[in-house]
C-alpha cells in the first residue's frame, strides 16, 4: 500500500498540499484493516512524503514531496515505483540510450510502459532509441533461482521457468520498442547479449547521465511450478530498492555513473555472447 501511494505522489495523482483520502476509504480500496492503513501512512510520513498522519483529519501530502522523491538526496525506492518515471524522463532526449544488466528484464519491460504511453499520447518523440540488455546465458548453472534441495539432473523446473520468463519478457520488450518504428517513425535498435554468470545486482544506465542500481536480495520462497509446490532460493527484483546516481550531482555520483558505463561496456564487448530469445 505504501508503494502504491508513493507512486501516486510521484506521478502527481496526489499533489503536494493535497489531503489524502480518509483511512476508511483507503481501507476499503485496498481491502485491509485500518491498522494496515495507519502503518502505510506512517511509512510515508517517515519518508517526509506526508504530514499530519497522527491527527484526526486525513493526512496531507508534504509540500516538498516532489523534492524528496526526485532530488539529489532522494531515498531509494522499490524498482516498481522508481524505474518507470526515470526511464520516461530519459525518453525526453533526442537520442535515448538505455543499457541494462538484469536477471529477466521483467522490471524493465513493466517500466517501459510509461514512456511508451507518453509517446503514444504525443508527449514524447525521440528520434532514435538504442537499448542494450545483458541477461544470464541459458547454458550456465544459475546461482539463483534454484531449488533449496539442489538440482536434480537435466530438466530443472526452476531453471526452465526462469528461462521461459527471461525469453518472454525480452520478446515483449523488443516487440513493444520496435513497434515504434511503424507507429511513430522512430529509429529503434534493441540488442541482447548473454552473460556467463548470474548478476547479483541489477543496473540501468540512462543516456550516460544516470545510473540506477539495486541488489538482488535472496530469500527462501515457495514457488508453484507445474501445480507442485517447490522451495527455492530466489529474489524479487521488482521490489529491490533502486539507488540513483546522477552525473553532475557530485564527484561520487559522477564517478559511479562513469565507472558503471565502463563496467557495462567491458562486459558487452568481452565475455558476453550472442543471445537468442527462444525456448
Amino acid at each position: 500500500m505504501a508503494d502504491e501511494l508513493r507512486a501516486r505522489i510521484r506521478s502527481g495523482v496526489l499533489r503536494p498540499g493535497q489531503r489524502m483520502p480518509t483511512q476508511a476509504r483507503l481501507a476499503d480500496e485496498f481491502g485491509v484493516e485500518r491498522a494496515a492503513v495507519r502503518q502505510a501512512l506512517r511509512i510515508l510520513q517517515s519518508e517526509q512524503l506526508l504530514t499530519n498522519v497522527s491527527k484526526g483529519a486525513p493526512a496531507t501530502v508534504a509540500v516538498d514531496a516532489e523534492r524528496v522523491l526526485t532530488g539529489p538526496a532522494a531515498l531509494p525506492l522499490p524498482t516498481t515505483v522508481a524505474l518507470a518515471p526515470r526511464i520516461a524522463d530519459a525518453f525526453a532526449a533526442e537520442h535515448v540510450e538505455l543499457d541494462a544488466v538484469c536477471l529477466t528484464s521483467v522490471s524493465l519491460t513493466l517500466a517501459m510502459g510509461e514512456p511508451l504511453r507518453r509517446i503514444h499520447a504525443g508527449r514524447l518523440k525521440p528520434a532514435k532509441v538504442d537499448v542494450r540488455v545483458l541477461l544470464p546465458s541459458r547454458n550456465i548453472d544459475l546461482a539463483f533461482p534454484v531449488p533449496v534441495e539442489g538440482r536434480d539432473g537435466d530438466g530443472d523446473p526452476v531453471h526452465e521457468r526462469w528461462l521461459a520468463q527471461r525469453n518472454a519478457q525480452g520478446q515483449v520488450l523488443r516487440h513493444n520498442l520496435l513497434a515504434l518504428r511503424a507507429t511513430h517513425g522512430i529509429d529503434v535498435r534493441v540488442s541482447f547479449r548473454a552473460l556467463p554468470f548470474t548478476p547479483p545486482v541489477k543496473l540501468y544506465l540512462l543516456n550516460g547521465a544516470e545510473a540506477l542500481f539495486a541488489y538482488y536480495t535472496l530469500a527462501r520462497r515457495e514457488a508453484q511450478i507445474d501445480h507442485e509446490s517447490l522451495e527455492t532460493y530466489d529474489a524479487q527484483g521488482i521490489q529491490s530498492l533502486l539507488f540513483a546516481f546522477a552525473r553532475g550531482a557530485g564527484p561520487r555520483d559522477t564517478a559511479f555513473v562513469e565507472q558503471s558505463r565502463l563496467w557495462f561496456d567491458a562486459l558487452w564487448e568481452t565475455i558476453s555472447s550472442e543471445l537468442e530469445l527462444t525456448s
